[in-house]
């Protein structure tokens, strides 16, 4: 047998060899366009080097490869290599008819395959069309009609001439939520990102039907359900129908499943590993046996096997999750092992055309050198995603120069990463107007550039910020700020400017508390009029202020956005460098959150603020301290607290407690209508200029309900309240009312 094989093997060396012949002269014919020098480069071509019938094939592929042939004909006689080539034609122009805005324009370009100046590949025409269209859907355009035209110039070049009908825009008519939901719609609405097609919705992009919008819809309803224990919840929008009106009735069906309990938490660990090292996990899992399942909850734990692994400076170490339905509740393990030991050879970023390279790199946590792991990788595209500003982050991995080496490739997809909101309102407290622009990718830095500015009948406040989420790649931001405010009150006979500048920057000092640095400058202009009270009349004038600011924040929340379950604190300090009136402002802050039901998310709120003037200086009266009517309902905003003649003045204390929850099933949901109950604490109170004034220092207390009610002219808020105790001096409101959106 092993003869047979050898004489099989020679039969076909000796008829590869007879088939094989030395090329001794190349002869090229057909070519307008690409010289014959560059053949040869292209094809590998060699003169006196024998060329076998799979060596001609591998030409034949090198040559077509290069896209500038239509047809490539090989024929090897006589030792005369003969190359007969029919060119692609060139497209002379690029033109796009239909479409009026450059960037759109632009976009198209640089999207499709087919370039100015480039081959013609008619096999490629019409995958360019359906990028179009899909471009087109992707901005709200989704019955688009692209017609192509061929304008042949000469032999060898012609006008490409895409003729685009974009159609209306499909706009999402109303959106639905059926099946077995559990939570109400109100909620739901919330939680997503698409919104029904409103009047006052004229500047919002949300309204427009797109389907990367409604895949994201579907993960924010899949995460949230899961994050209330819903671990098999099935969601999906199958269903969207497109109404006569040529818009799009969005329809999310919903099976909830059953809530499940986390009956049972265990760690597996490989016996290459101390057992002992995970031995703390044991307290962090007995605070969470018991309580309904959240992927988030799971997380954490992974987080805190990743210091553990972190902190004992183990290598080449993986983990995964294993989770078991066991009737109504999940039990979790966690399996820590030993991976292969692999170390990163190279990583490649890929697709992004506007993001600097750096700013991918910054976030990633290997490296060329580093020990490869899948734990690592996945912690890389998280914090890649959570930029906000690439649309998907992908992965592929390769095997390097050798078996223990790996070459990563992380391909990005970028997106639109700017955003403009506008918002009013009106109500019994006035009518107030907002306007915002942002842009998350500033320059392709990744750095956050915004504007903002909010009218109302007494004030104008106009804001200018940037911000560098991760300044010279350590993890900690850096931001600048730019404010002016203006605030006319004739009926207490004062206006002041004031205008100021800031920088500071954050950073997570131990895990889940955050730190941050800055500093501030402003310029404090007070002008009075005849009414207005002594004690404003002495402070007017042009005041300066430089201070250093601090702070730190704990978040135990589940997460920052809706959170359901977990608490926030937070602390921050402002102190004077230099200052014509001197003085120390605090600032405290805590909300605990809980999960009472699937619709009932009880809240607890704490809020302190106070300002001491240092020496003899008094606080001025921008600076002093006063309640909205938000923080302290059943009262006017800054009506509450010390008076000085007919004027509020404000104090140098504030605080306030409130209770809060949504009340379930009050109403039908086809009302659109949310019912929730609060009980407020609050007081203000100190005055530091003078003894002759009573403070009030007395106990501010209402209860009441709050409303919301999405309604065919927008989103409208009421709030019936009721005082328990009160001082003479305040200003009470029984029922509050705000119709207000965002456009």
């Amino acid at each position: 047998m092993h003869k047979f094989l050898i004489y099989i093997f020679l039969i076909i060396f000796y008829f590869s060899s007879v088939k094989a012949e030395i090329v001794k002269e190349i002869l090229i014919l057909g070519n307008t366009r690409v010289n014959q020098e560059t053949i040869k480069l292209y094809g590998n071509i060699k003169i006196n080097q024998d060329y076998s019938e799979q060596q001609l094939n591998s030409v034949l592929s090198d040559l077509y490869s290069t896209n500038f042939f239509e047809d490539v004909k090989l024929e090897l006689n006589n030792g005369i290599l003969k190359i007969s080539l029919i060119e692609f034609p060139v497209i002379n122009q690029l033109i796009i008819l239909g479409e009026e805005s450059i960037k759109i324009k632009d976009e198209i370009k640089k999207n499709i395959k087919l370039k100015q100046k480039e081959s013609f590949i008619k096999n490629a025409l019409t995958k360019d069309v359906q990028i179009i269209k899909k471009l087109y859907a992707s901005i709200g355009y989704n019955f688009s009609e692209i017609e192509t035209k061929i304008k042949k110039i000469d032999k060898n070049s012609i006008d490409l001439i895409f003729e685009i009908n974009k159609g209306q825009e499909t706009k999402i008519s109303n959106i639905v939520f059926t099946g077995n939901k559990k939570v109400r719609e109100k909620r739901l609405r919330d939680i997503i990102a698409s919104e029904e097609n409103k009047f006052w919705k004229f500047i919002s992009k949300n309204t427009i039907f797109n389907q990367d919008r409604v895949n994201l819809d579907l993960r924010l309803l899949k995460n949230y359900y899961k994050s209330i224990g819903y671990y098999d919840v099935k969601i999906s929008s199958n269903s969207a129908e497109i109404k006569q009106s040529g818009n799009i009735e969005l329809i999310y069906s919903i099976d909830a499943g059953k809530r499940y309990l986390i009956n049972k938490i265990s760690t597996n660990v490989d016996s290459v590993f101390d057992k002992d090292i995970f031995f703390p996990l044991n307290k962090k899992y007995e605070k969470i046996i018991g309580s309904y399942y959240s992927p988030f909850k799971i997380k954490k734990l992974l987080e805190e096997i990743d210091e553990l692994i972190e902190k004992n400076n183990l290598q080449f170490v993986e983990h995964n999750v294993e989770e078991t339905i066991e009737g109504e509740s999940i039990s979790i393990k966690f399996n820590i092992f030993e991976g292969q030991k692999i170390l990163v050879e190279r990583v490649n970023i890929l697709g992004n055309n506007v993001t600097n390279e750096s700013v991918i790199r910054g976030e990633l946590l290997l490296d060329e050198g580093d020990p490869f792991t899948n734990l690592g990788l996945n912690k890389s595209v998280s914090k890649l995603k959570s930029r906000n500003i690439f649309r998907s982050v992908k992965t592929n991995i390769s095997n390097g120069s050798s078996n223990d080496l790996k070459i990563i490739d992380i391909v990005v997809e970028e997106q639109a990463t700017g955003e403009v909101s506008a918002g009013a309102g009106v109500g019994t407290t006035g009518g107030s107007f907002a306007f915002n622009i942002k842009e998350n990718n500033w320059l392709g830095e990744g750095k956050n550039l915004s504007f903002d500015v909010q009218l109302d009948q007494e004030s104008l406040k106009g804001t200018m910020s940037y911000s560098n989420p991760n300044y010279d790649f350590l993890g900690n931001s850096l931001g600048y700020y730019l404010t002016s405010t203006s605030n006319d009150k004739p009926d207490q006979g004062y206006k002041n400017t004031l205008v100021g500048f800031g920088v500071n920057t954050t950073f997570e000092q131990y895990k889940d508390i955050f730190a941050t640095l800055g500093l501030s400058a402003s310029i404090d202009d007070l002008q009075t009029e005849t009414n207005a009270s002594s004690s404003l009349k002495k402070q007017e004038g042009e005041f300066l202020e430089v201070a250093g600011n601090y702070g730190f924040t704990l978040d135990k929340r589940n997460r920052a956005f809706m959170p359901t379950e977990g608490s926030i604190i937070n602390f921050s300090q402002s102190l004077p460098i230099f200052a014509d009136k001197a003085f120390i402002s605090n600032r405290f802050g805590a909300s605990k959150y809980r999960t009472i039901t699937e619709n009932i998310i009880g809240a607890t709120k704490f809020y302190f603020t106070s300002v001491h003037g240092i020496g003899d200086d008094d606080v001025r009266i921008s600076k002093r301290r006063s309640l909205s009517s938000r923080k302290l309902r059943g009262f006017e905003k800054g009506k509450v607290g010390p008076i000085d003649g007919k004027d509020h003045i404000g104090g140098n204390y504030a605080t306030v407690v409130n209770l809060e929850a949504a009340l379930p099933n009050l109403l039908p949901e086809s009302t659109n209508t949310e019912v929730g109950i609060f009980l407020d604490f609050g007081n203000v109170w100190g005055v530091d200029y003078t003894d002759s004034i009573d403070d009030n220092s007395k106990i501010r207390s209402s209860t009441g309900v709050a409303t919301s009610w999405l309604s065919p002219i927008g989103p409208m808020t009421f709030i019936f309240s009721t005082n328990l105790s009160k001082a003479d001096t305040d200003v009470t409101e029984s029922f509050n009312f705000n119709l207000g959106t965002t456009f």
